[in-house]
């Protein structure tokens, strides 16, 4: 296996676009990332002497695999056996070449003229309540001074902050901005409420045999928030009980957001923000094939682990990038049982319940290519026996077409499987 590396490490290589001039963090740096969506650039923040901004830096998933030290196949694999076997991470002391900053000194960028402000979009969030904890990814407008209003959508830091509330205490939390691939990976991870999905990153990281996932804590506490080693950027402090309007927010669909302006989202107040010498700002463009990937690679584990508990065999599943990697999936199975396809598409929806649509197909069609697939509906589809439509479900709160009342969505499984009585006929020659 190839060692893990830290974010630094990735703007390395031919690949990389390395900007002459510096970029400003308005506007300019997510025009840059829009030119060319797969295109890792690299350059200086205007304005902000000795720091750096990067984009699409993981913009594919064999830029994915290669950071985590895996193949393209073996990214699903990885992670699922990381998920089943989370691993402590290691606490060390704080490393050398942190120093303090003024938050305001941070190259925070602003992707779209709409947005209600500057945004940290690419910030994992490690917080902890009486020994439970969560690492997850929450979008952070910047307010001005040392707050930032967070959307935090009804999941486990909103279960972590409400615990903490009643009991009349803050609720801590360090942010790593550019950070360790396997924990940008595992801070879209869902473990099971409590569970800490750092040591899904850990897991990974013993994986490579480079040992477990060193990481420090901001503040010196060993009880409590972490960031990896290596981390460009860290905002450790609490929310502070009130709320206030977040967004607009241009998000994952490419259209504006307006769930956080009413009633408001939490407000997290920094109290002590650590930048390394030549600090880098990851500039995940919202809606770009970075954000695409960051988001739905870790949701495709928990569909195939949804969909093993009712088909043995299951090959593989893909977040499409047609439906942002998030809201359209494919799933191939070797059925065994006749009604094995309608139980996949059913288990598919509880591994991952922001999906909307979900394809079903036989394992000899290769779900990574488009017209394969399409094909499979075309010759193994009709319409009024193989289309399932559950309405009134919960879906993604980022679907702009759910409905605005009650945030539920219609569910659309389509079954593109050959019958098992009679596959001669549906199997494909040459």
């Amino acid at each position: 296996m190839v060692r893990m590396v830290q974010f630094r490490d990735l703007l390395s290589g031919n690949a990389f676009c390395r900007l002459n001039k510096p970029v400003d963090p308005y506007i300019e740096a997510s025009s840059i990332c829009r030119e060319d969506l797969e295109r890792p650039w690299f350059s200086p923040a205007k304005g902000h002497d000795g720091l750096f901004l990067a984009g699409n830096v993981l913009s594919s998933r064999s830029a994915f695999a290669r950071a985590l030290g895996t193949t393209v196949d073996g990214i699903s694999d990885m992670l699922l056996r990381a998920m089943e076997g989370p691993q402590p991470c290691e606490l060390v002391d704080r490393p050398p070449g942190y120093h303090e900053v003024d938050v305001g000194s941070i190259p925070i960028p602003t992707y779209f003229k709409s947005d209600g402000g500057p945004y940290v979009t690419s910030g994992i969030f490690h917080a902890g309540f009486e020994g439970k904890f969560n690492l997850s990814f929450h979008r952070m407008m910047y307010m001005g001074g040392d707050k930032f209003a967070v959307r935090v959508v009804p999941r486990h830091l909103n279960a972590l902050l409400q615990e903490s509330e009643a009991c009349g205490k803050k609720l801590y939390g360090a942010v790593s901005i550019g950070t360790d691939p396997a924990a940008l990976i595992a801070g879209s991870v869902t473990l099971t409420y409590g569970k800490d999905e750092m040591e899904v990153a850990s897991s990974m990281a013993l994986m490579t045999g480079e040992g477990p996932l060193r990481t420090f804590s901001p503040i010196d506490d060993e009880g409590g928030p972490r960031t990896p080693v290596g981390t460009e950027i860290v905002l450790y402090g609490y929310f502070t009980g009130e709320r206030t309007r977040e967004g607009p927010f241009v998000d994952i669909t490419s259209t504006v957001d307006l769930s956080g302006i009413s009633p408001g989202e939490p407000v997290f107040k920094v109290e002590k923000a650590l930048a390394r010498e030549g600090a880098i700002m990851h500039v995940l463009l919202p809606g770009g094939y970075e954000h695409y990937l960051m988001m739905g690679l870790p949701k495709e584990p928990s569909i195939m682990q949804s969909v093993k508990k009712v088909v043995p065999r299951v090959k593989a599943v893909r977040l499409t990038e047609g439906g942002c990697c998030w809201l359209h999936g494919i799933v191939s199975i070797a059925q065994q049982k006749e009604g094995d396809s309608k139980n996949a598409i059913m288990a598919a929806f509880t591994g991952h319940p922001s999906m909307k649509r979900v394809i079903v197909v036989d394992d000899d069609i290769d779900i990574f290519d488009d017209r394969q697939v399409e094909w499979a509906l075309a010759t193994r589809f009709q319409a009024h026996r193989d289309m399932f439509v559950v309405e009134g479900a919960r879906g993604s709160t980022l679907d702009p077409s759910a409905d605005t009342g009650l945030k539920t969505t219609s569910k659309l499984g389509l079954d593109s499987c050959m019958p098992l009585s009679d596959r001669e006929r549906f199997l494909r020659v040459g």
